[in-house]
């Protein structure tokens, strides 16, 4: 339930979304990929750095355990485009 309680705030997932590439991107970089405002994405990165998911160096980047996540999701994205057409049709 940790996991989906950090996951679930506001911007979380879309912070971990737009590092998947292993990219390394500054603070003002992640805010406008992300579109959140410098206080939340300062207290989603304060979180996801707490949780070992994101590190901070040079940048913004996907720790290994955030890589890991990212390989975990990758199910769920599956499912969430099935899911997407065939509510479509």
């Amino acid at each position: 339930m940790a996991a989906l309680d950090l996951l679930g705030r506001r911007g979380a997932l879309r912070v971990v979304w737009e590092l998947r590439e292993g990219r390394i991107l500054t603070f003002r970089a992640l805010q406008a990929a992300a579109e959140l405002p410098p206080g939340t994405l300062n207290a989603r990165l304060a979180e996801l750095r707490a949780a070992d998911v994101v590190a901070a160096e040079d940048g913004y980047r996907l720790s290994p355990r955030g890589a890991d996540l990212i390989s975990a999701l990758w199910p769920l994205l599956r499912w969430s485009e099935e899911w997407a057409d065939a509510l479509g049709s």
